[in-house]
């Protein structure tokens, strides 16, 4: 299975919008993003809330296919929570801000990544995570995702009872999904 994104060459995007306001981070990074990923990045993000695992946050959908998905998130106030456990590999570059995370295999060491740093989620394995007040990150997810949504909404439906954000969530992975189907990308 080919993919279309690469970890390193992400990083490297995301660097050069790392630390700036959150408006700007946004702009630029998607602007970036656009450039060097043509016709696969949405250059109008749609904003949303994200609950998952205890989290609360803001998420921006930039692609979304069956294998691949590329978001902004984050939150203005700071939010804790459990990473899931997933048949995929999540990674998040710091764009603003901090974020702690401990694993299962080390309950007792705090893993601090800084801004233009990258954490990694490998498949199967799990965290806790904090994102610090100000924190915002692009994270990009490959494997097979459907299978994270459960985890994706779980809160927003068991929790939250928000069906406005169940519906945001779906419908725009949906149509990000069917746009990378119909230019022949799982």
């Amino acid at each position: 299975m080919g993919y279309l994104f690469d970890p390193d060459t992400l990083l490297e995007v995301a660097r050069t919008a790392a630390g700036k306001p959150f408006e700007q981070m946004s702009r630029d990074l998607t602007a970036a993003l656009v450039e060097r990923y043509p016709g696969h990045i949405d250059p109008s993000p749609r904003w949303m809330f994200n609950l998952a695992g205890g989290a609360t946050g803001a998420m921006g959908l930039l692609h979304a296919s069956l294998t691949e998905y590329l978001i902004i998130f984050g939150t203005p106030i700071g939010t804790e929570a459990y990473s899931g456990r997933y048949l995929l590999d999540i990674y998040d570059i710091v764009m603003t801000g901090e974020m702690w995370t401990y694993n299962e295999n080390r309950f007792g060491e705090r893993v601090v990544t800084k801004v233009g740093e990258r954490a990694f989620l490998k498949k199967g394995q799990t965290k806790g995570y904090r994102a610090l007040e100000g924190t915002w990150m692009l994270e990009y997810g490959r494997g097979l995702v459907p299978t994270a949504l459960p985890m994706g909404l779980g809160d927003a439906v068991f929790s939250g009872q928000d069906p406005v954000t169940i519906f945001k969530t779906l419908h725009g992975y949906g149509r990000l999904v069917v746009k990378e189907l119909l230019k022949g990308k799982l």
